[in-house]
């Protein structure tokens, strides 16, 4: 109910077009894309993991780049705001550094 109230009832037409123009997946292209990172966690209670793993899909499928790459990493046990352990944010934190290095080409 509170998110009819927030962004209104998409059974109605105004506000599923509304909804539509701003939807990740409703607006994949086809087109050329740069390298993606996108993390979902199997136990967010905001974002289902199956949304990050199907706007990947798309963007995978829709992707006219044969030089970029378009990568899921789902945690396994972790929700919205990933682990919260010490060891585990470094590990998040080099993820995301190599990921930039590699796209830097700094391999």
């Amino acid at each position: 109910l509170w998110g009819k109230q927030e962004w209104g009832n998409p059974k109605e037409e105004q506000y599923y077009r509304y909804i539509k123009s701003y939807s990740p997946v409703d607006n994949v292209k086809r087109q050329a894309y740069p390298n993606v990172l996108a993390t979902a966690s199997l136990h967010d209670q905001r974002v289902n993991y199956w949304e990050p793993a199907k706007w990947v899909a798309r963007l995978r499928d829709a992707n006219s780049s044969e030089d970029s790459v378009v990568l899921l990493r789902c945690e396994m046990d972790a929700g919205h705001f990933s682990k919260t352990g010490r060891f585990d944010r470094l590990a998040d934190v080099a993820l995301r550094y190599a990921f930039i290095l590699y796209t830097l080409g700094m391999q």
